[in-house]
């Protein structure tokens, strides 16, 4: 009797994780190898692709952020298509048109004109100025952090927020649901018993059970009275105290102070993560946002939701646009085989491709797998440098004189298609010159590394990266 229970079973699951995965999956190898599991191991093959096989990230995202979705759900594994602007006049004005054509087409937001921003390297520059604006807020002020820690800064930023609080200032706090957990989330019950209106993302629970460790909010911004913003990669820790003889996990990063229509759009993007958390936007007095400078930039939201793959389309595009160098400085460096394919056709165009990685990071496992796909770079001729502790968490993307990709997204699948993200795309030589000395400096202390070394690992170690490469897609 059991064994006809069995066999009624996977008669009726096969056919349909198998027209799932026909119909679904964008690559067709991916779907081929899922359907000959759904097929060869009875009853264990469609349960195997139930669990590790559908995108259910995307559907609950989609959920998420308010799509009404059939219990049968066949849809597509991509992006909403972007809303295509009027040709923007400020593209012509740029020094190379094409790089901002690119991210016009690819998002669909529009170019900022009129911003100035301040460069904020690792947390001895950042603390001091978001303190000072928070000291000095009047009006509200909006904080969202992936990491929230305790001690240190840290509990400068938390005294600083009750003071606000205290003075009759809005305050909202948006921590991630994960993120917040590596510190017990000391911080968010400080803020919550002085009366600050604090969300988690997306937080795990037993109760009703969300156990979940995608759909993260890896976004760092925070927004004063309108009228100055910050937003890159520094969390709100103090191991961005880098030259603290006491600090034991030094991780450099960069951070942006800047002023100008970007800290509009920065308000309205924490504002919609916040309505996705909570139900209701927060209760913020309309200020102006009047313009500071003359940069030129471009807001990009990223995430598992309609606006899948708008980091990613952007880079390639711009990779694909670069006339003269790609510089490339992330902690964390996993790229699609898109991506690889795009650096690898810059340097058959005469591009020189310069990628700057952590010599060790704080997860071997990630650096294991990049390791694992290194050659790819090497056999073309790019320049991939190892830098020497501290622990380099910044993320900068800097092509030709005049661009800059900026923000909280890493270089790999858990940033592009995982994670809730945010990117500034800078048009500004003033600025991009600062970044490539900043990059420069990385460089002198960093050493070269050679196909030859990759070539030269133990065979132990070849097999210990490669395995780690195979889950290049969850890291």
């Amino acid at each position: 009797m059991l064994y006809w229970i069995i066999a009624l079973f996977h008669l009726v699951v096969m056919p349909i994780a198998a027209v799932h995965a026909l119909i679904y999956k964008r690559d067709h190898r991916a779907a081929l190898g899922w359907i000959g599991v759904i097929l060869l191991f009875p009853v264990a093959g469609p349960l195997l692709y139930f669990l590790f096989g559908i995108n259910r990230l995307r559907t609950k995202a989609q959920v998420f952020t308010g799509h009404h979705l059939p219990v049968m759900f066949f849809g597509y594994d991509r992006t909403s298509p972007p809303l295509l602007l009027n040709p923007d006049p400020l593209i012509d004005t740029l020094p190379n048109p094409d790089l901002a054509r690119v991210g016009s087409r690819a998002t669909g937001q529009p170019l900022l004109p009129g911003n100035q921003a301040n460069i904020l390297i690792n947390g001895e520059a950042f603390f001091p100025e978001l303190l000072r604006s928070i000291e000095e807020a009047r009006h509200w002020i909006l904080l969202s952090t992936y990491l929230f820690g305790h001690r240190g800064e840290a509990r400068e930023v938390i005294d600083s927020l009750i003071r606000a609080k205290a003075r009759g200032v809005a305050v909202y706090v948006l921590a991630d649901g994960v993120g917040t957990s590596y510190s017990w989330r000391i911080a968010i019950r400080a803020l919550r018993r002085a009366d600050v209106s604090v969300a988690l993302f997306t937080p795990p629970s037993l109760l009703p059970p969300s156990l979940d460790i995608n759909l993260r909010n890896h976004r760092k911004i925070a927004v004063v009275d309108q009228q100055v913003g910050f937003f890159g990669g520094i969390n709100i820790d103090d191991r961005h105290m880098v030259a603290n003889p006491d600090n034991r996990h030094p991780t450099e990063d960069v951070h942006f102070r800047v002023n100008g229509p970007l800290v509009a759009e920065l308000t309205h993007l924490f504002c919609h993560d916040w309505d996705l958390v909570t139900g209701r936007k927060p209760a913020l007095t309309e200020l102006p946002c009047p313009t500071a400078g003359r940069s030129v930039c471009r807001l990009i939201d990223d995430g598992p939701h309609d606006n899948l793959n708008h980091l990613s389309m952007t880079l390639i595009g711009v990779f694909t646009a670069a006339r003269e160098r790609i510089r490339i400085m992330v902690p964390y460096f996993l790229p699609n085989h898109e991506m690889v394919a795009a650096l690898q056709a810059a340097v058959l165009r005469g591009v020189k491709v310069e990628v700057i990685l952590p010599e060790r990071s704080n997860l071997r496992f990630v650096d294991w797998a990049t390791r694992n796909m290194l050659w790819e770079l090497l056999l073309w001729d790019m320049d991939v440098f190892y830098k020497a502790a501290p622990f380099a968490h910044s993320k900068l993307i800097l092509v030709d004189d005049a661009y800059a990709m900026t923000g909280s997204a890493n270089l790999d699948a858990r940033s592009l298609r995982l994670n809730f993200e945010l990117g500034v795309e800078w048009f500004d030589a003033d600025l991009t010159r600062q970044l490539h000395a900043h990059l420069d400096e990385a460089t002198a202390r960093s050493r070269r590394i050679t196909l030859a070394e990759l070539d030269q690992r133990p065979l132990w170690q070849r097999l210990r990266d490669a395995f780690f490469w195979l889950f290049s897609s969850y890291l």
